[in-house]
């Protein structure tokens, strides 16, 4: 049986969203191990000067919580 947890992360790229997407599931991926997928909740973007300058994502990442290590019995 498999257990999973869901966390918001936003992130944010000069380049474009799907940049922003992968910058962010690289740097949650450095400290939550077992990420499954991700929902783009939400896409913005920062305009200054009449051009887009940053784009922006909110997900929801998922992931598998690690089995709990089973007690000795006595």
């Amino acid at each position: 049986m498999s257990v999973a947890k869901v966390i918001e992360v936003t992130s944010t790229s000069k380049k474009s969203f799907e940049d922003a997407i992968n910058v962010g599931i690289a740097r949650a991926s450095e400290t939550v191990s077992g990420i499954q997928g991700a929902w783009v909740q939400d896409q913005k973007v920062v305009v200054s000067n009449g051009k887009v300058t940053k784009y922006r994502v909110s997900m929801k990442l998922t992931f598998l919580l690690a089995a709990a290590a089973k007690k000795k019995s006595k």
